[in-house]
């Protein structure tokens, strides 16, 4: 293997054009382990033999019963997210209960659908990466704010709006990848892996302020779900090591089930078959203003989505150019956005949370995740089983998040580590941006004072970080250098 520090441009420098941006890591690859089971060995091993050459790990197929047991795991840690979505939807909008399964439905089947497509890459959308998506977090809190403004139609065609606005402003953004280099890239992965890990903790506590908040009871069962997950990684070794996450989850439920922590009455009841429903608040009211925060917000999902590309693909060790794959990562989000909004649902973004999977288990085929798209379609079209997930408690799925969400954070810091920190420039680019990509994480409402619009961005760590750190490497790293060398030529011509 060639030395990747020498295919890969310094800090803040833009790649060169046909090179691509992330190359294999220099740091131990998810296998390094010697008692794991690398079932692509043999494969590789026979490339060297004159047999056709051995295909990347990240598109080897596995035998059917381990691609849908290590699904199973992707499912297991992601279920929470569009449960606690559709039902923050439901509670905050007083929908009905039947409204309520037909979206979690929705949800599943949608998030299966863009699962599909992120990782198996038909034509142009999806960059054939093990990816996952999801709805939640800010598009969330963004639909339901116009909900409440303009009403549910208008809301649903903010989504469809901002999903074909993110088609029109791609070929622009593409362009201006090149300002987005590993220092870039790696600063924004750890602040989008602390904003995670504190959204895996806040399953576990509750949030700041509520009855309950920090029960020992639940900080228990959190504890407890880590503490299962690594004697389990310590303990095993190959396809039972790479479950890890997932034995610990169940692990962890059980124990929950023992306390009486479990309302499995909540997982009975109700009909056999839940069916997604088209358009189930109406035909949808097309609203340019009411539209503008989602569609603001989008700029910043672009930007996300590109470091959560280039991590993925050093996550499974594939070279990739971001010029081309980021591109349709982004198109995977639109077209599956624009899906959801026709069944009711916010903005559907990829997830982090399986590049943290991935790394831990060292389980690279996206054909896993593909796997787990199509559990999650299953799901979708089952009521009893999305029933049955939901009983998992927060605290349980919580404890298991924050070891794979901190794994995306090691990530950042990996990335970063290769970037020419011993520079002081690069060194006071990634500090600046760190301190203002952090702070409303760290601090939150410390925007609250701002007009909405501006605390839509200002909110997102992810989008002021990354946006900081672009313009500081341009400033430094591209128009620095420039007018120093004309400052310079200048000076040879007068001196002669």
């Amino acid at each position: 293997m060639s030395d990747p520090r020498k295919s890969r441009p310094g800090a803040g420098q833009p790649p060169v054009p046909g090179q691509t941006t992330a190359t294999q890591p220099t740091g131990p690859t998810v296998t390094a382990d010697p008692t794991e089971t690398d079932h692509s060995g043999e494969a590789r091993a026979s490339a060297g033999t004159g047999a056709r050459p051995a295909p990347h790990p990240v598109d080897e197929s596995r035998p059917l019963l381990r691609i849908v047991l290590f699904g199973i795991q992707h499912v297991l840690v992601m279920a929470a997210t569009p449960i606690s979505a559709m039902f923050l939807m439901s509670a905050t909008l007083g929908l009905g209960a039947e409204l309520t399964v037909q979206l979690l439905s929705a949800a599943f089947v949608l998030s299966g659908v863009g699962s599909l497509i992120q990782s198996l890459g038909p034509w142009k959308f999806g960059p054939r990466l093990p990816f996952v998506m999801l709805p939640g977090g800010a598009p969330l809190i963004l639909f339901l704010s116009i909900a409440d403004q303009h009403g549910l139609r208008t809301a649903t065609g903010a989504v469809i709006l901002t999903a074909a606005f993110y088609f029109v402003v791609l070929p622009v953004f593409s362009r201006l990848l090149r300002f987005f280099p590993a220092l870039v890239i790696g600063t924004m992965i750890v602040i989008v892996g602390v904003n995670l890990v504190k959204v895996g903790a806040v399953l576990v506590t509750g949030q700041p302020g509520t009855p309950g908040f920090a029960d020992p009871s639940n900080l228990g069962l959190g504890m407890a779900t880590i503490g299962f997950t690594v004697a389990f990684y310590l303990v095993f070794t190959g396809i039972l090591r790479q479950l890890a996450v997932m034995m610990g989850l169940l692990a962890g439920t059980a124990l929950a089930g023992v306390l009486g922590a479990i309302d499995a009455g909540s997982a009975g009841g109700g009909g056999l078959f839940s069916v997604p429903e088209p358009m189930p608040f109406g035909s949808p009211v097309f609203n340019l203003v009411a539209a503008l925060p989602l569609m603001l917000y989008s700029l910043a999902s672009m930007a996300e989505a590109t470091g959560q590309t280039v991590i993925n693909a050093e996550a499974v060790g594939k070279d990739i150019d971001a010029r081309t794959d980021v591109p349709k990562t982004v198109r995977g989000d639109a077209f599956t956005s624009l899906l959801g909004g026709c069944f009711g649902l916010p903005l559907m973004v990829t997830s982090g949370e399986n590049i943290g999977i991935v790394r831990v288990t060292g389980v690279r085929s996206r054909f896993v995740t593909a796997a787990a798209g199509v559990v999650l379609i299953v799901i979708g079209f089952l009521a009893p089983v999305s029933r049955a997930i939901s009983v998992i408690p927060s605290a349980v799925v919580g404890g298991t998040a924050m070891v794979v969400f901190a794994v995306i954070t090691v990530l950042g810091i990996q990335m970063l580590g290769r970037s020419d920190l011993d520079k002081h420039t690069s060194t006071f680019i990634c500090a600046v941006a760190l301190a203002l990509g952090l702070l409303p994480i760290l601090v939150p409402g410390v925007y609250g004072g701002f007009p909405p619009n501006v605390r839509i961005l200002l909110e997102s760590g992810v989008a002021v970080g990354a946006f900081v750190a672009a313009v500081l490497n341009i400033l430094f790293h591209h128009i620095r250098p420039g007018l120093a060398a004309r400052l310079t030529a200048a000076r040879t011509e007068s001196d002669r």
